[in-house]
């Protein structure tokens, strides 16, 4: 706990939140931003939350997955660095210790960061579903829409705003970010460069994109003739480059789709597995090196 601390500390202290200014900048000027070519569409109230939704969403993504990966490549070269390391391991501390103080520390600063752009996020969209939910009924009224049908407007855009499902893809947007400091810190136990960890690290992010892709894809052209042990070293290969195409819950979230709580779960297994999986690879990789 103290090394998570110290470590969350150290990082706000490498001033990284300044890119959070760069995320409310551009939250403000998405909430104001209204696109041309779906004012004539029916669903122009639901389209325009969902833009603002999707540029949120996106933004928050990209910068907890840089969050998460430079924070992570920074830590043990910079403790090397400042001799901060050979200070702590002279001292009966495991390294298995050290490493989860500092991912967690990561963990923590990331988690914050996704807490405070959420927060921006539910502000902005809330205020611009009650304006267009407002201006809806204006229109309704002046057109002579019938109740019932001007409910169903009244909730089909509500539907767009804050709701617990959207949250449910933040936390997904952390997931993925928990499991990319995982690799990033497993890298940095065996490379002294913090750009080559980086690097390595988004080839990964990347990769894991595509995997699923690419087994289906190969299976199935190899059809019938594709044996067992094929199969386990497709599903071996899964264990190293996690498929994040499962982490498209995201994308439902967007559109305003409800999130089943048993995909949910599935997704916060499957990622403490992958994270605890590369944090033991880590131990292993960083317990034989001498300091």
């Amino acid at each position: 706990m103290v090394i998570a601390d110290h470590t969350f500390t150290q990082l706000v202290r490498m001033k990284v939140f300044y890119f959070l200014a760069v995320f409310a900048v551009l939250m403000i000027a998405a909430s104001f931003f209204e696109m041309p070519y779906s004012r004539t569409t029916e669903d122009t109230a639901e389209q325009e939350l969902i833009i603002l939704k999707s540029t949120a969403m996106g933004s928050m993504a990209m910068f907890s997955v840089l969050f998460a990966v430079a924070a992570t490549a920074l830590l043990i070269p910079k403790d090397l660095e400042d001799r901060t390391l050979y200070t702590i391991l002279s001292k009966p501390v495991p390294r298995l210790d050290y490493l989860l103080g500092k991912l967690a520390g990561v963990l923590l600063l990331v988690l914050v960061s996704l807490l405070l752009m959420d927060s921006l996020l539910c502000i902005i969209l809330n205020y611009r579903t009650e304006g267009l939910i407002a201006m809806e009924i204006e229109k309704g009224k002046a057109l002579g829409w019938p109740p019932d049908y001007l409910q169903m407007r009244q909730d089909s855009i509500s539907q767009q705003g804050v709701t617990w499902d959207l949250q449910a893809g933040v936390a997904a947007i952390f997931f993925k970010a928990m499991i990319m400091a995982s690799i990033a810190l497993l890298i940095s136990t065996f490379s002294s460069s913090t750009l080559f960890t980086i690097v390595i690290a988004v080839v990964i992010y990347f990769i894991g994109h595509f995997t699923a892709d690419a087994r289906n894809y190969w299976l199935h052209s190899q059809g019938s003739n594709v044996s067992q042990e094929l199969k386990m070293a497709t599903q071996g290969i899964a264990l190293i480059f996690p498929d994040f195409q499962l982490y498209n819950i995201i994308d439902a979230t967007i559109e305003g789709k409800p999130v089943p709580a048993g995909i949910f779960r599935k997704l916060a297994t499957l990622t403490l597995f992958y994270t605890g999986i590369y944090s033991v690879l880590a131990w292993f990789t960083f317990r034989k090196k001498e300091f």
